[in-house]
């Protein structure tokens, strides 16, 4: 049995209702890293949200942050983020999300992004369409780079590696209108879905992050791909690029000149 959309829609907002009330209690902030964030709320949120999964589909697979590989059909594959930009979360800023995504045979057919502090819902179907709170969404028509809005972020672990984002920070600074970092991909991709942004890209992410973000962006009429050719976006460390049709092929022409920069 396949789900459906409004079942994805269901689970992101009662998720939302409990990170709101959450954030009014003790978050418990662990570490899994320096600069990686960890609260009571991500992991009562994602027992939520795997519950309600496999409750209903329990011979699906799913792939989650805080509890990674759930066994299961893996032709029948969800990506569940319980808060994404657990930073921005724990740290009373708005900008995070619930994000959830489901897979069929290796295509990505539905996803939803949910942002409780704006009561914001991103909901996307393959072949259907997108959508923000029920209203039909799509990617913006800016052509040159120099007027566009982009988004990206940041892993510091890569700070000093060849697989660092600076340099391609730094170039579009000054090539495009403006360079935001958000905190959070999903809310990045969903952002280029509705038009607010004309791009994205980070490195290093992981599928949780991008899954329901991907089919949002292609439904709305963007791309949504692999920064650099021959990458993957639903399993390993993910290097992602979305934008709209048109800014898309000199953006990771951008990309593609500086790594190979990086490697000389």
């Amino acid at each position: 049995m396949n789900p459906e959309l409004d079942f994805l829609i269901t689970i992101a907002k009662q998720a939302g209702v409990m990170a709101l009330k959450l954030q009014t209690e003790d978050l418990q902030i662990a570490y899994k890293g320096r600069a990686d964030l960890v609260t009571k709320a991500d992991k009562a949120l994602e027992a939520y949200l795997l519950n309600e999964i496999h409750e209903k589909f329990p011979s699906h697979s799913i792939y989650a942050e805080e509890t990674g590989e759930h066994s299961g059909s893996l032709e029948h594959r969800w990506y569940v983020d319980p808060i994404d930009g657990t930073t921005n979360y724990a740290h009373g800023m708005p900008f995070y999300c619930i994000s959830v995504g489901y897979a069929c045979e290796g295509k990505l057919t539905l996803g939803v992004i949910y942002c409780p502090t704006l009561d914001e819902c991103f909901a996307a179907e393959s072949g259907q369409g997108a959508w923000l709170n029920g209203k039909r969404i799509q990617v913006s028509r800016i052509e040159k780079i120099e007027d566009a809005m982009l988004e990206t972020g940041f892993r510091q672990r890569l700070f000093n590696t060849p697989k660092t984002n600076m340099p391609n920070f730094i170039r579009l600074s000054g090539e495009a209108q403006s360079v935001r970092r958000l905190g959070s991909a999903a809310l990045g991709l969903a952002y280029v879905a509705a038009g607010r942004l004309d791009g994205f890209w980070e490195i290093a992410v992981n599928p949780w992050d991008v899954a329901a973000g991907v089919l949002l962006v292609r439904e709305a009429g963007g791309l949504a791909e692999p920064l650099y050719e021959g990458g993957k976006l639903l399993t390993g460390s993910v290097d992602i690029l979305a934008s709209n049709p048109s800014l898309f092929p000199e953006l990771r022409e951008i990309f593609k000149e500086e790594k190979q920069k990086l490697l000389l």
